[in-house]
């Protein structure tokens, strides 16, 4: 039997967070978690004719903060010639086909290139993609990831621009080398889970109390390291970071992010006044664009810096790396072009010998990079020391596969595909801008005005 993708739905999906003030940061004041969402369907063929029944859905998305999500819809409908039609991937070589079509269109690359919104569209189609093959070998993605074999898995990576750094060959040889101890390590993982810190307590617009509070409860829940948004006002933030080492002890990591809030001499002032209460990491503390601020900024003062989370694409990581900029690598799976592009980067990171500690939270980018970073683990660099996945406790109710966290680790994902799909109900509830809750928050701005 073969699958032929015969629909192709894109949703334009928002929660309306800035209400409680969830995920707020020094640059992103009032966010509302938002997801431009796509659905593959499928449709069965065999020789007797068409097939009535309907095959399994392939689910992606892109994650955005509220305006703008129907931008990214727009873009993601732009790529329905590519999938609309066509047979359904399965196999690596499918799966690396499409991925090159996706982002080797000439005029819709003019808009990035490899960047941006149409970069982050070929993403969303191919992790709906992934998802659905994934589906098809009932195997969850990092399962079925890390069943291809070095050779498959050299084949999904596009090495233009990447071989002054990394090659072919090197790639090979990394997974090569990490082959042998697949299935101990497989065994370990579903036996202990990933280790992971939380972002809960950490948001900016929280209270002083709520802070304390929330990260109390993440060291009772079992987290070793936790995160702090800082870079609005210095006074501020060192409050909040003696409260916050006062509430967990000396035992546990607290990370800070500044969200690329700092010029380079604000970012050196801003750690040496934090430096006393010992952060683990400054998480994107200039420009995501900017590699040699980075250096700066790693060269300058003492905390480690972790970036990666806006950065547009496989070249901007490789320059980071070869810069010397950054310590900590945090890939985001709805960022950059997909599960091929953040294999390339996995591989960029192993090559240079930096933990990857994954960008998570928002709208179901938990759910999507625990395959990632559990991938990493069994089939790249095959460890977990010194490597967390971000934890967000924010909307895992709305789909249908939430992550599992048991004693502050994320567990291995068993369901067949991406853990992507969002349950129905909550599409329907949360499309903007007709969707009941939407209609029903519109109808009260109306009577207060």
């Amino acid at each position: 039997m073969t699958q032929t993708v015969t629909g192709f739905e894109v949703h334009d999906v928002r929660f309306p967070t800035s209400e409680q003030l969830d995920g707020s940061d020094a640059m992103n004041p009032d966010p509302d978690y938002s997801a431009a969402y796509v659905v593959l369907r499928t449709t069965g063929t065999d020789a007797s004719g068409p097939d009535s029944a309907a095959g399994p859905e392939g689910h992606g998305f892109c994650f955005t903060i509220g305006r703008g999500n129907e931008v990214m819809a727009a873009a993601i409908e732009s790529l329905r010639p590519y999938v609309l039609g066509r047979p359904a991937p399965r196999t690596a070589a499918d799966l690396a086909a499409l991925s090159r079509a996706l982002t080797h269109d000439s005029q819709l690359r003019w808009l990035g290139p490899e960047k941006g919104v149409t970069h982050m569209a070929a993403g969303a189609v191919l992790n709906a993609a992934w998802d659905l093959a994934a589906k098809n070998a009932r195997l969850p993605v990092w399962e079925f990831l890390a069943s291809m074999t070095p050779e498959e898995l050299v084949s999904l990576v596009d090495f233009r621009h990447l071989t002054d750094a990394l090659t072919p060959d090197e790639a090979l040889e990394i997974l090569r080398a990490a082959e042998p101890g697949r299935a101990e390590r497989t065994a370990r993982l579903r036996a202990d889970g990933y280790p992971a810190y939380t972002t809960s307590p950490g948001w900016l617009g929280y209270s002083d109390t709520k802070l304390v509070t929330l990260a109390e409860q993440a060291v009772a829940d079992g987290f070793q390291q936790i995160k702090l948004k800082v870079g609005a006002d210095l006074d501020d933030d060192v409050r909040r970071m003696k409260l916050a080492r006062a509430a967990v002890g000396p035992g546990i990591r607290i990370a800070v992010d500044a969200n690329q809030r700092w010029d380079v001499p604000d970012a050196l002032r801003w750690m040496a006044a934090l430096a006393p209460y010992d952060p683990h990491w400054i998480e994107e503390p200039t420009s995501p664009d900017d590699i040699l601020g980075h250096a700066a900024v790693r060269a300058g003062q003492p905390v480690k810096v972790a970036t990666g989370e806006h950065a547009a694409n496989r070249i901007i990581f490789k320059q980071l790396l070869q810069a010397g900029a950054v310590d900590y690598v945090q890939i985001d799976a709805a960022r950059v072009g997909g599960v091929n592009e953040n294999l390339a980067i996995l591989l960029l990171a192993a090559k240079f010998g930096v933990p990857v500690c994954p960008h998570a939270g928002g709208v179901g980018l938990c759910e999507l990079v625990q395959h990632l970073a559990m991938f990493d683990y069994i089939a790249v660099s095959g460890r977990r020391d010194d490597r967390v996945i971000e934890y967000v406790d924010h909307l895992h109710e709305h789909f249908a596969d939430p992550v599992v966290i048991t004693d502050g680790r994320y567990t291995a994902p068993t369901a067949p595909g991406f853990s992507a799909r969002m349950l129905p109900a909550s599409i329907a509830e949360h499309s903007y801008p007709d969707g009941p809750v939407w209609a029903a928050r519109r109808t009260i701005q109306e009577a207060t005005a």
